[in-house]
């Protein structure tokens, strides 16, 4: 039996909650190490672990890979979520790379003074219902199907749930003005492994909150 997959990180959301994501979507159960030290950090660092000094870091089939898209990629292709074929790949590409742009914003903005992380989550809220949305809330009129590429679950649809939860942590009525969106939600939270990962008491992450970036910061030393 092949070995699990095993996630270096912080006890946190950040550059590794997409991982977690495809994973728990792909029905893979998966083992995490959390650093919590500033030595855990240093002695990756001199195992030659990372590759660029940085986590995420994901031990899979015999590798110890390191930089979240690279990661991601690998990820949805190989369990099967990265379209038939090239043409399908790429725009599931373009899709996930927008949704990543916002999350992250999300992630940064837990870093900044109190007053920058307001005006920044302001921000985010706003280019989600001027940008991001209205952009998926097109595709799936003219696409007309259950899934944002092709008519089958992908990486694409697991990214764009993740980032309306995120920025309905924000503002719970973001959606009000895009019903397909409303109905991409309810349809993609009720597949059975996403449900599952929904659920209390699953490995995914709550909100950055001061001891995560505490944390953070004295690991990194920033």
């Amino acid at each position: 039996m092949a070995a699990k997959p095993k996630l270096w990180y912080f006890c946190g959301r950040g550059r590794m909650e997409s991982i977690r994501w495809l994973l728990a979507a792909a029905g893979v159960e998966f083992e995490e190490e959390f650093l919590e030290t500033r030595e855990q950090h240093e002695k990756l660092q001199k195992d030659g672990r990372l590759l660029f000094g940085q986590v995420p870091l994901v031990e899979i089939d015999g590798m110890e890979l390191t930089q979240t898209r690279a990661i991601l990629s690998y990820l949805a292709t190989k369990y099967n979520l990265h379209g038939k074929d090239l043409k399908e790949t790429v725009r599931i590409n373009m899709y996930a790379e927008g949704t990543l742009d916002l999350m992250m914003m999300v992630a940064v903005a837990a870093f900044k003074p109190p007053e920058e992380k307001e005006e920044s989550l302001a921000l985010v809220v706003k280019k989600a219902k001027t940008q991001h949305f209205p952009v998926f809330e097109k595709i799936l009129k003219d696409h007309g199907e259950d899934f944002l590429v092709g008519n089958k679950f992908s990486w694409a649809d697991i990214q764009l749930l993740e980032a309306i939860l995120m920025v309905e942590e924000l503002d719970a009525s973001v959606l009000s003005d895009f019903p397909l969106l409303k109905e991409f939600k309810t349809r993609i939270s009720n597949i059975p492994t996403i449900k599952k990962f929904l659920q209390p008491g699953s490995q995914r992450k709550p909100p950055p909150d001061s001891h995560y970036v505490e944390i953070v910061r004295n690991v990194l030393q920033l």
